[in-house]
């Protein structure tokens, strides 16, 4: 039996940078140049490590860059006068507000206060709306980085049975929305499933975002199904593990993604595509590529 194609989200990650910095170098020309704005409460020790990443993708690819950093007591209406004075800002074309909140404020919202047009999260429920009943709109940046490795892994959708195993608002939804949109049929299994390992067995394309470390083994696989990962868990003792078990998984898969190194490095580019959508659209430079 052949070793399972690993599948690269770092590589196509790079690869997808590079024409983003293209089209920066494009964009400099007409004086335009993408702005992310980040907004972290708290000290949520993850959520920095997020941050500094973003921050980071933004300097490599020559955007503007602003990281509001407020103590974990601010009020919510300090955190909405910031989103407010960034809406109105013309430097800034992309609003991300870093999850989790604060428990005193309510995350729907300062979600709801982003204007639509800056939301690169994907997450505001225009944006929402517009994903489900298939009109234009700022795709949230895990789901559209799973369907971008699919489809650059060369594999085709239409026509395959995808399974998605959870459904958050963050991934498990808005993917299965998404591999609809490719013609892929879709089933959606979560922690109420009765039967689950024999639904996912019956998957071409499985996709697995349920925030337990290695709980899906080979028996939930069909043979050669390509599986993605989008789990990130760290073991007690400092190991970070998807939730799929990837040794157990690998022998019997087709194409897999790995944690780390899979579905994490596509979701800052995915941002960063989405900044990049965001400027050209509020400079009415929409069709430059």
């Amino acid at each position: 039996m052949t070793a399972a194609t690993i599948i690269s989200g770092k590589q196509i990650s790079e690869e997808i940078r590079k024409g983003i910095a293209l089209e920066v170098e494009q964009l400099s020309k007409q004086n335009v140049r993408p702005g992310l704005a980040v907004v972290l409460v708290g000290d949520d020790p993850a959520s920095h490590v997020y941050v500094r990443n973003k921050e980071k993708a933004c300097h490599d690819l020559g955007f503007y860059s602003e990281v509001h950093r407020l103590p974990a007591d601010s009020s919510q209406d300090e955190v909405l006068a910031l989103v407010d004075k960034l809406n109105a800002q013309e430097s800034i074309h992309g609003i991300l507000v870093q999850l989790p909140l604060p428990k005193h404020i309510q995350e729907k919202a300062v979600i709801d206060a982003i204007a639509v047009e800056k939301d690169v999260d994907g997450f505001h429920p225009v944006n929402v709306g517009n994903l489900v009943i298939g009109d234009d709109s700022l795709l949230p940046c895990t789901p559209a980085g799973v369907i971008e490795m699919i489809k650059r892994t060369g594999i085709e959708i239409a026509g395959k049975h995808a399974v998605v195993i959870g459904r958050s608002n963050i991934v498990g939804k808005p993917v299965s929305l998404l591999l609809q949109r490719e013609n892929a049929t879709v089933t959606m299994c979560h922690s109420r499933t009765g039967n689950m390992a024999e639904i996912a067995r019956q998957a071409d394309i499985l996709v697995v975002a349920i925030g337990r470390a290695n709980m899906i083994d080979a028996s939930y696989v069909k043979p050669g199904a390509v599986v993605i990962d989008v789990g990130m868990n760290r073991l007690e003792n400092g190991k970070l593990v998807g939730d799929v078990d990837f040794e157990s998984v690998k022998a019997v898969s087709g194409p897999i993604t790995p944690v780390p190194g899979g579905v994490g490095p596509m979701t800052i580019t995915m941002l960063m595509q989405n900044t990049l959508i965001a400027a050209k659209r509020l400079n009415g430079l929409a069709g430059l590529t």
